[in-house]
């Protein structure tokens, strides 16, 4: 099955929101097994409408549209569609019943507009908002599938994963289970990975294999289908372990989780504490950490050192080794990590030191970072990267490698 997204709404075509809709539900339906092949914007015009329709009839079997379900004028949807499907409009009570409620327990006036939004088309399978007033639909007509969803994704988004996709799996009348694992990857770009396993992407048919490279990370989405799920779940199992063989000294976790969820959680089972000390990335390294749940259990606290004098009085970096070597080095980086696990009595102590941009600093180029790590009763190390020119990339991408060289050493 091919699907095609249109997104409603003139503010998508003035750039005054970003189209995450279409983001969304092209995930969602990756994880059912739909391709998507076109993205379609159309503003809140029934004449593009109607030619965007007509267009994505010729080239997808499910057409899904977000927006234009409100009660104002510019909200022409089900309107639209009504008239290109010549399939009238019947009000839904539930929809309607649910819309009156609201008004009544807000005391708050309706108005006749708002009726409008419980129009559904006749014959279609109602998808309740519990979130908002307008329902959603899905029909089948001339071999179609049609699903029209609000355009809010507060609303949108528990619409499709409560309602919708369980519907569009009855309209597909699918037999095969679908089921999809995500591989996370670190410290390896998107074109290694995919040349290492080349001959796998290129011989997939079930599983598939769908890379793709975000926030310096390379993510693998394996999806299988089976009429058996164990079946299906081996299938994902075995394709799993190909690639493993190739690329798993990179591989760090499935599905949703993250770098910093990932060290959090191995510095909770080894019973460990850590501190921080920041330069470049000014706190940045605390901040990742303390949005994880549980981070007070581990995290002793650190110091954001972002200037000489901070480092000297803070975090008690020797006046010698700035003169002789400068902040931008090694020596500087375990000095961090030692004396700021010493001083808040952590076993694990990591300073981030460097040049962010977007000027150079003691002679360094923009994208020198060092890392230092400082584990009770073991030597301190020192990671050197050689980041981008971009300032914002470096500080982020700073902190994601001080998660995965600090996963490094705890693994050994």
């Amino acid at each position: 099955m091919n699907a095609e997204i249109i997104t409603i709404g003139s503010e998508l075509l003035l750039g005054q929101i970003v189209n995450t809709n279409a983001r969304f539900i092209s995930e969602q339906l990756a994880d059912m097994g739909i391709n998507v092949y076109y993205h379609t914007a159309v503003g809140d015009n029934p004449n593009r409408l109607k030619a965007a329709l007509e267009i994505a009839e010729k080239r997808a079997n499910i057409i899904i549209l977000t927006g234009g379900l409100g009660p104002t004028k510019d909200d022409l949807t089900k309107e639209t569609l009504s008239l290109h499907l010549n399939r009238e409009l019947v009000i839904d009570e539930n929809a309607f019943r649910s819309i009156k409620l609201y008004f009544e327990t807000t005391k708050r006036k309706m108005t006749e507009n708002n009726r409008k939004q419980a129009y559904t088309l006749k014959g279609s399978h109602v998808l309740r908002n519990d979130h908002g007033m307008a329902p959603g639909m899905i029909l089948t007509v001339n071999k179609h599938i049609y699903m029209l969803l609000p355009g809010p994704p507060k609303e949108m988004e528990p619409m499709f994963l409560t309602y919708g996709k369980e519907a569009l799996f009855n309209q597909t009348k699918a037999k095969d289970k679908i089921i999809s694992r995500v591989l996370r990857f670190f410290g390896i770009g998107e074109a290694l990975l995919e040349t290492k396993i080349e001959d796998l992407i290129d011989g997939q048919s079930n599983p598939t294999i769908a890379p793709l490279a975000s926030d310096g990370e390379v993510t693998l989405r394996l999806t299988a289908k089976h009429h058996h799920l164990q079946t299906a779940q081996a299938l994902l199992n075995e394709m799993e372990t190909k690639i493993l063989e190739r690329v798993g000294t990179y591989f760090y976790g499935y599905d949703e989780t993250s770098l910093m969820n990932e060290l959090v959680k191995m510095i909770k089972e080894k019973n460990l504490t850590i501190a921080c000390a920041e330069s470049l990335t000014g706190g940045m390294f605390q901040q990742e950490i303390t949005s994880i749940p549980g981070a007070g259990n581990i995290l002793k606290g650190g110091i954001v050192s972002y200037t000489n004098e901070a480092k000297e009085k803070l975090l008690q970096v020797k006046k010698q080794t700035i003169d002789v070597y400068g902040v931008v080095s090694e020596q500087c980086a375990a000095e961090m990590a030692e004396n700021v696990r010493t001083l808040l009595n952590a076993d694990i102590g990591i300073s981030f030191t460097g040049v962010a941009g977007p000027d150079t600093l003691e002679g360094k180029p923009v994208g020198t970072v060092f890392i230092g790590i400082a584990l009770k009763g073991k030597p301190t190390s020192v990671e050197l990267l050689h980041l981008g020119v971009n300032r914002d990339t470096n500080r982020f991408r700073s902190v994601k490698y001080g998660c995965y060289f600090l996963m490094e050493k705890l693994k050994k």
